[in-house]
């Protein structure tokens, strides 16, 4: 969950609050045109989550439509959705699914940055994806990190083989980045050896469409772009 970097005053709250309602409901509006009446009402109360949170002033607008794109293309595909779910351990994922037995955890990433990172972006990305999932795949069968068509995620590779092909290396270079940027508590070595990524969503917006796409096909491509 990316949480707003600074306190709002009463009025600006306000506003903000009314703004990201506003987008909201006409998102929401758009995406209950072509779904069947009876599954209109579970984005409806996914939408009311997100409300009540945000006047908390714990969540952002680019964020929040990211979670609603992905949990209406779960929705029709008869899954059971949650918003901001709170795992066992004290985490929030983004989006927690359920279908018969099997669970589905989704991480939305937006490309954000903070200031303290303006020097080592990339670090601080591949440090940070790397850490979902080896901290998020373990609560779940299959585990999805989401992104909208502009940002290209630099997922580690070996997080998305088996396995039993990843080298003490790879697994070290995974374990370097997480160290840098996240002590407390640290991802420790068997997070790291048991993660895996299931599954990208490549979630676009203004289409209100969501593809999904092999993980290593998704590294292949974004390969390309990392130097």
């Amino acid at each position: 969950m990316e949480r707003p970097l600074f306190p709002q005053t009463p009025k600006r709250k306000i506003e903000g609050q009314y703004a990201y309602e506003k987008d909201l409901d006409v998102l929401i509006k758009s995406m209950m045109s072509d779904m069947a009446q009876s599954l209109q009402p579970k984005l409806a109360m996914l939408g009311d989550r997100l409300k009540f949170l945000r006047d908390r002033n714990l969540l952002k607008i680019n964020h929040s439509v990211l979670e609603l794109v992905v949990a209406k293309h779960l929705i029709i595909n008869g899954y059971e959705v949650e918003l901001e779910h709170e795992l066992d351990s004290g985490l929030t994922c983004d989006v927690w699914a359920r279908k018969g037995l099997g669970t589905c955890i989704v991480e939305v990433e937006t490309g954000y940055v903070p200031p303290s990172h303006a020097l080592d972006p990339v670090d601080y990305i591949k440090a940070r994806i790397a850490s979902k999932i080896a901290r998020y795949s373990n609560y779940c069968q299959k585990f999805i990190l989401g992104a909208p068509p502009h940002y290209i995620m630099p997922i580690p590779r070996m997080l998305a083989t088996p396995a039993r092909f990843r080298s003490e290396v790879d697994m070290l270079t995974v374990k370097r980045y997480c160290d840098m940027y996240y002590s407390n508590p640290q991802v420790s070595r068997d997070e790291i050896l048991n993660a895996h990524i299931h599954s990208v969503m490549v979630i676009d917006v203004d289409q209100m469409r969501v593809r999904e796409i092999d993980p290593e096909e998704y590294i292949d491509r974004v390969e390309l772009w990392y130097m």
